[in-house]
C-alpha cells in the first residue's frame, strides 16, 4: 500500500485500527462517501467518480503534510476499510483546540465501531497532540451524530445559525465539545 508520511501513527483498538490514508483508499472511500445515506451529512457535494475521490484524498494528504488536517482510515483487522475520522483543523498556541470528522460505511452503523474508533482519536488528540478542547459539528437533524458525541461525554454547546454553505444554502450546526479534564480516556 502507498504511503505517504511516516509522521502518522497508527492507533490500534480491540476491533478497529486507525491508519495513515493513502491513495490506494480512493476506491473504498468513494464508496462510503458517495453513499447517500452518508454524504448528506458531510456539508459537501457528492462525489461522482472514484477519480474525484482520488482528488479529494490527494488534498487531504497535502493538508496533512503542511499540517492543516489529520485524516485516518478505519479499518478492520482483515484490512478492510469501513469509513473514515480525523482532525478537520487545530490550533494549538493560544487556543489548543480541534475540530473532528467522521464517516462509517452504513452497513457498520451501530456496531460500535465508530465508538472505538474515535475513543483512539480523542485518546490521541488529548494526549499526543496537547489539546484542551475538542469540537464536533453536527448537522441538526443528524440525530446518530449527535447521540455518537453525546455518548462520549461531548456537551451541547449551542446552534450556529447558517454557519456553513451548501448547495442545499446555508446551513445550521450544532456545536459540541469535549473537554481534557472530562475525558475518561486511558492516556
Amino acid at each position: 500500500m502507498e504511503s505517504h508520511n511516516e509522521e502518522m501513527p497508527e492507533l490500534v483498538g480491540a476491533r478497529v485500527r486507525l491508519r495513515a490514508l493513502s491513495m490506494d483508499d480512493a476506491a473504498a472511500l468513494h464508496a462510503i462517501w458517495s453513499d447517500h445515506s452518508v454524504a448528506r451529512w458531510l456539508g459537501a457535494p457528492a462525489l461522482a467518480s472514484v477519480e474525484e475521490t482520488r482528488e479529494l484524498v490527494a488534498l487531504l494528504l497535502q493538508m496533512e503534510l503542511e499540517e492543516e488536517s489529520k485524516r485516518w482510515c478505519i479499518v478492520l483487522p482483515g484490512g478492510q476499510v469501513i469509513g473514515s475520522c480525523g482532525f478537520n483543523y487545530w490550533q494549538l498556541a493560544g487556543a489548543y483546540r480541534g475540530e473532528f470528522g467522521c464517516d462509517l460505511a452504513p452497513a457498520y452503523w451501530g456496531q460500535g465501531y465508530m465508538t472505538e474508533a474515535l475513543k483512539l482519536l480523542l485518546d490521541y488528540g488529548f494526549g499526543q497532540m496537547g489539546l484542551n478542547r475538542i469540537e464536533a459539528l453536527c448537522h441538526p437533524e443528524n440525530d446518530r451524530a449527535q447521540g455518537l458525541v453525546s455518548s462520549l461525554g461531548f456537551q451541547r454547546e449551542g446552534l450556529l445559525r447558517q454557519y456553513r454553505h451548501t448547495d442545499a444554502g446555508y446551513q445550521d450546526i450544532v456545536l459540541y465539545a469535549l473537554l481534557r479534564q472530562n475525558w475518561q480516556g486511558d492516556y
